[in-house]
């Protein structure tokens, strides 16, 4: 069976809760969708209130706090939200293939070093406690004379599975990141043989239908062709418009083409922009480059009938949108209305204002 762009656009936006506001608890939204983005501290705040129903800054950093969900280096070795149960299977998968991706910043000062002997005095350190990454630095500084200190802290939480517990992590909260080991953490261990299978299925309830190197761009995992196709005989297999093979589980539904899709602002880095290597279900390669202009960037972008249609951003008291093309009256007044929305739940102070910039004029 063939499916369209538009189909897997509603289908991507079903799966996202991102046609309809979801009613569940915040962790149980976050379990659907495995891992929210947290790069930025306020971000999965605003990717969690776009979709669900009302919610309240306090339930998902009350999540945080009584451990529900926590958060740490997983996804393309960046910080996600994950809800515990998830982080004890998801961590360790993928830690077992991303080998010392992400210490490259660090290859000469690391030099020479037995990582894993960095690991073991990292956890007698963690061991029990909470430390801030300063702190930790120091401590593994005094380990290894001689070396700088902070690689050392980089180092040690690559190899480590690392909670940041709260209060990092939580609403307009920065400062120095807080660390403790997961097992500590979650009072568990973690899972020893984690499967492939389970990652796969979980990514496709939240992202599917999708080909092999979508889970690996999700994932930021290696060798995964040979896993997903040991697995095709219980998965339904799809045609895109291009051809491409597309995998899904056999009792998920596609969605209607032609049902409704309202605006929807999304944070920096969210997920439904970098859950593909072939994003143009979301957005047209086009737009993807201004969305995602390299420096390891991703900026918020809002959605109009399903598609990436701009971005936005926070200029003080000013919550400033700007479409990539004009947008109808229409449209234009229902993507104000929804800013609205966000400008409250953004809590930017009595004063603040929404400004649409169309191409070509300035409107307020």
């Amino acid at each position: 069976m063939k499916l369209s762009t538009r189909q897997l656009n509603r289908t991507y936006l079903q799966r996202q809760l991102l046609l309809r506001p979801d009613p569940r608890p915040v962790d149980e939204v976050v379990a659907h969708l495995v891992a929210v983005q947290a790069q930025e501290v306020d971000a999965p705040y605003v990717g969690l209130w776009t979709r669900m129903a009302g919610l309240k800054h306090e339930q998902l950093t009350a999540a945080l706090e009584d451990r529900r969900l926590v958060r740490g280096g997983l996804l393309r070795g960046t910080q996600h939200i994950t809800a515990g149960d998830d982080y004890l299977w998801l961590r360790p998968l993928v830690r077992e293939r991303i080998g010392r991706g992400g210490l490259s910043a660090f290859r000469r000062q690391l030099d020479g070093l037995d990582l894993a002997e960095l690991a073991a005095a990292g956890r007698e350190i963690l061991r029990g406690q909470v430390l801030t990454r300063p702190k930790l630095a120091k401590l593994l500084g005094e380990r290894f004379p001689g070396r700088d200190a902070l690689p050392l802290a980089w180092a040690a939480q690559h190899q480590l599975a690392l909670i940041h517990p709260p209060p990092t992590g939580v609403w307009r909260r920065r400062g120095h990141v807080s660390v403790a080991l997961a097992e500590d953490w979650l009072g568990r261990p973690l899972e020893e043989e984690p499967k492939i299978k389970t990652l796969l299925e979980r990514y496709l309830l939240s992202c599917g239908p999708a080909t092999h190197t979508d889970l690996r761009n999700w994932a930021g995992l290696r060798r995964l062709r040979d896993e997903v196709e040991a697995l095709r005989p219980a998965l339904r297999v799809y045609r895109a418009e291009d051809g491409r093979e597309l995998f899904d589980l056999p009792d998920l539904p596609i969605a209607d083409p032609d049902e409704p899709a309202p605006v929807r602002f999304l944070p920096e880095f969210d997920n439904l922009v970098l859950s593909h290597d072939d994003r143009t279900r979301i957005i047209s390669d086009t737009d993807r480059a201004r969305v995602c202009p390299g420096y390891s960037m991703v900026h918020p972008t809002f959605l109009v009938d399903g598609f990436v249609a701009g971005i936005w951003a926070v200029d003080r008291a000013t919550l400033r949108i700007t479409p990539f093309r004009r947008l109808s009256e229409t449209d234009a007044a229902t993507v104000l209305g929804e800013a609205a929305n966000l400008l409250d739940f953004l809590r930017l102070g009595p004063d603040a204002v929404v400004r649409l910039d169309q191409p070509g004029t300035t409107t307020s």
